[in-house]
């Protein structure tokens, strides 16, 4: 009897070493900004024009922050990229080995980072952690950010800091971030949200941009819980349908204990939908998944920072939904119009 429990306290014990072996580690936070620290705008996807990037560059400078604009911003290669994949992969390098440099935002998506991930190592961005900021084709480089066990912020990107001159929510809540600030939503009612709570590694982002990445060494979803976000623009309903059973054939979902929907913007209604919403609903109603819709970050106006690879909870209720992160930080509750 004694070697029996002698060997079944082994046994459980060994179990336990190996689960703690092979949960994922959770993500760092880069340090949060100080007034005079330096900020890297830079393009690797589209090219951005100058006179943008300036102006963005004006902005940063009157947050309090010393910019510094890539070498290749407002190159042009084949007609759309800001040079070559490797002119754009040198402005990222140059970014992120900098120790000066504390944060880069991309100053625009487009496509093209895809180019990238077989060039560049997802350890590379752990080297010398910091915030790396954009969306829609920047979901490439923050979800190899989150591979290398570093946060980063889905965001809004130079352009739009431009344009806006950093006045509207989108900028403002992202400086305050950038400098310390986490920002708790709360988000109103949607009759597609689906009840409940799940907490998760939050992974995700422009979802044509999300589906190649799938089982290569970029993929954000491939360990342990996630909270998976989700936004698109310019998509028909059938391909959305198709990247998101792509997710499911994948088995995302499997890992995935809650869904954000973020903004679906201009997309085609080839099918008997009333919403996107309702589509990815539809598959998730035999699933205890979470469902938290019209989340404003995207393609629209208003793209509210989400802090990815962050420990994140999602609460959805049937009035007012919740969205934290475990990050430390002062706190400011940010209320979703």
């Amino acid at each position: 009897m004694k070697r029996f429990i002698f060997c079944v306290l082994t046994f459980a014990v060994s179990l336990a070493a190996h689960a703690q072996e092979c949960e994922k580690p959770a993500c760092i936070a880069p340090p949060f900004l100080q007034p005079g620290d330096k900020i890297a705008l830079i393009s690797p996807s589209y090219q951005s024009d100058r006179p943008s990037i300036d102006t963005c560059a004006v902005v940063l400078a009157h947050w309090g922050y010393e910019p510094v604009i890539g070498a290749f911003v407002d190159s042009l290669d084949h007609g759309r990229y800001a040079g070559t994949a490797q002119q754009r992969l040198s402005d990222l390098r140059r970014a992120m080995e900098d120790p000066e440099i504390k944060a880069i935002i991309c100053t625009r998506g487009g496509y093209g980072t895809l180019h990238l991930v077989d060039m560049l190592s997802a350890e590379e961005f752990a080297a010398n952690p910091k915030w790396l900021v954009g969306f829609s084709d920047i979901t490439t480089l923050l979800a190899m950010e989150t591979c290398g066990g570093v946060m980063g912020i889905h965001g809004t990107v130079g352009g739009y800091i431009a344009k806006y001159r950093g006045c509207d929510s989108s900028s403002v809540i992202l400086r305050d971030l950038l400098e310390g600030t986490i920002p708790e939503y709360e988000v109103p009612a949607n009759p597609c949200n689906i009840c409940g709570s799940g907490t998760g590694t939050l992974v995700g982002g422009n979802l044509c941009t999300l589906a190649p990445l799938l089982g290569t060494a970029a993929d954000p979803t491939k360990d342990g819980d996630i909270i998976l976000f989700l936004e698109e623009v310019e998509e028909s309903y059938h391909n959305i349908d198709r990247l998101f059973n792509m997710l499911i054939l994948s088995g995302v979902l499997e890992r995935c204990k809650g869904i954000i929907l973020g903004e679906f913007t201009a997309c085609d209604p080839d099918l008997e939908w009333d919403s996107v919403e309702q589509m990815i609903c539809y598959y998730l109603k035999e699933r205890d998944i979470p469902l938290l819709c019209g989340f404003p970050a995207g393609h629209d106006k208003t793209n509210l920072p989400l802090i990815m690879g962050a420990k994140t909870t999602i609460e959805v209720k049937r009035d007012i939904s919740t969205v934290t992160f475990d990050v430390e930080g002062n706190r400011k509750t940010v209320y979703v119009n």
